[in-house]
């Protein structure tokens, strides 16, 4: 399961970003800032992924 979750971070990372470069491009702030927010939510599962590998070591 911590390697599904893992997984799902990345990608959210990801969306968050091509969301962001993409509203960036076309000049929708909107967008922007919805990529932004895509970007926090999968660093914060990736860290609390981290976060419970450090703790089941």
């Amino acid at each position: 399961m911590a390697a599904d979750e893992k997984s799902r971070a990345r990608i959210e990372q990801a969306k968050g970003k091509v969301k962001e470069t993409v509203g960036r491009a076309v000049g929708n702030e909107r967008m922007t800032a919805e990529g932004r927010a895509e970007q926090s939510k999968g660093d914060m599962r990736e860290a609390k992924e981290k976060t419970k590998d450090a703790f089941h070591r």
